[in-house]
C-alpha cells in the first residue's frame, strides 16, 4: 500500500470489534514505533501494551470515562522516560518524539487492517498509579488500537493552498 493512500484511510477509530489483536501485528506496530527518528537519537520513548480487560476499563477512567479507550482491545500508554531536554528551538523534545513514534505506529495499523486513536482526555496521574509508572517518566499520549467496528469518515481538511506557503509568510 502506497503511504498517501495509508495516511488518506487513517483516522480516529473510536467504535472497536470485540476481536483480539494478532501478537505478530502488535509486533510489527512496534517495530515501526522503534524506527522513529527522535531528536539526538535519544530514543526516550517507551510503550506499555495494555490487552487485558481489568486494566483497560481502569484506563477508561482515567481517560474521563471515554467509553472506547475501555472497549479497545489495546491501549498502548506513550511515554518519555526522559523529558528534561529541550532543542535548540526552545521546545521540549520529549512530546514531539513520541508524537512521531506513535503516528510511525497508527500508520503501521492502517497497513495491518486495524484503526487506531490517540487519546490527550486522561489524567497523567491516574495513569500512573495504574501501570506503576515512576514519577519521573512522563505518559504523553494514549493510543487505542484494534478492528474498526465503525467505517471513516469524510475529513474536513483545509484547502492545501490554505496552509502552505513557499518562501515566505503569506497567510
Amino acid at each position: 500500500m502506497a503511504l498517501l493512500k495509508q495516511i488518506q484511510q487513517r483516522y480516529s477509530v473510536r467504535s472497536y470489534q470485540k476481536r483480539p489483536v494478532e501478537k505478530e501485528k502488535l509486533e510489527t506496530i512496534l517495530q515501526a514505533a522503534r524506527l522513529a527518528p527522535s531528536a539526538k537519537n535519544i530514543q526516550e520513548w517507551r510503550f506499555i501494551v495494555v490487552q487485558d480487560a481489568t486494566t483497560r476499563k481502569k484506563l477508561c477512567v482515567a481517560a474521563n470515562n471515554q467509553a472506547f479507550v475501555g472497549e479497545a482491545p489495546v491501549i498502548i500508554v506513550c511515554c518519555s522516560a526522559i523529558s528534561d531536554y529541550v532543542m535548540r528551538c526552545g521546545h521540549p523534545a520529549f512530546p514531539i518524539d513520541v508524537a512521531i513514534a506513535m503516528e510511525h505506529m497508527a500508520l503501521q495499523a492502517v497497513e495491518e487492517e486495524l484503526g487506531a486513536c490517540w487519546v490527550g482526555s486522561f489524567y497523567e496521574d491516574q495513569v500512573k498509579a495504574i501501570l506503576g509508572i515512576p514519577a519521573p517518566v512522563r505518559v504523553v499520549e494514549l493510543l487505542t488500537m484494534g478492528y474498526p467496528a465503525d467505517a471513516p469518515r469524510a475529513k474536513n481538511r483545509l484547502p492545501l493552498e490554505q496552509i502552505a506557503c513557499h518562501e515566505r509568510w503569506k497567510f
